[in-house]
């Protein structure tokens, strides 16, 4: 395999891994009453109760808000359902560096800025809301790991337009 082929296999494994999170990410958006109802089993199931007190009050507290939200005023939920649906269109956008990652390089950079820009937005909002710290941590830990794959993206993306300085854009399989 040449250097060229090996750079896009890889840049091409690291945007499936990008666009699966941010589909997974965006697909448990839906669901959240279900979800946190069961994530609240399986914490007692596994004695949280006992052992992690402070992040088991904040879960009950997080499901009865969300109970009460579901059962008296529904429609706010509906802002989870656009955030489900914005996650799903920007994985959507990857579609094109999949194909063509020197072509589209912009979206891979516009990825890159959309996870550093969780890190302000999770410490700025985060306290406005009323969230743990801890939870702010957990929030901004997703823009740190998020970015690694479209940072890896980038850079095998800069060393294929080198070796390939007027290539042809090479169709995904």
């Amino acid at each position: 395999m040449s250097d060229g082929a090996a750079l896009l296999k890889g840049s091409r494994a690291w945007l499936v891994l990008f666009v699966v999170c941010l589909v997974l990410s965006g697909a448990t958006a839906f669901p959240l009453v279900h979800e946190l109802r069961w994530s609240e089993d399986l914490l007692r199931s596994l004695s949280a109760p006992e052992h992690l007190p402070a992040p088991m009050d904040r879960t009950e507290r997080v499901r009865r808000g969300l109970d009460t939200a579901d059962a008296d005023y529904p429609f706010l939920l509906h802002g989870t359902d656009w955030l489900a649906f914005a996650h799903l269109v920007i994985a959507v956008a990857f579609l094109g560096p999949y194909r063509d990652p020197v072509r589209n390089v912009r979206v891979v950079e516009f990825g890159m800025i959309a996870c550093a820009g969780i890190v302000p937005l999770a410490l700025i909002c985060g306290p406005i809301r009323g969230i743990p710290f801890w939870w702010t941590v957990v929030d901004m830990a997703f823009g740190v790991l998020g970015v690694i794959p479209p940072y890896l993206v980038r850079q095998k993306t800069k060393r294929l337009a080198a070796l390939t300085p007027n290539a042809v854009p090479v169709p995904a399989a």
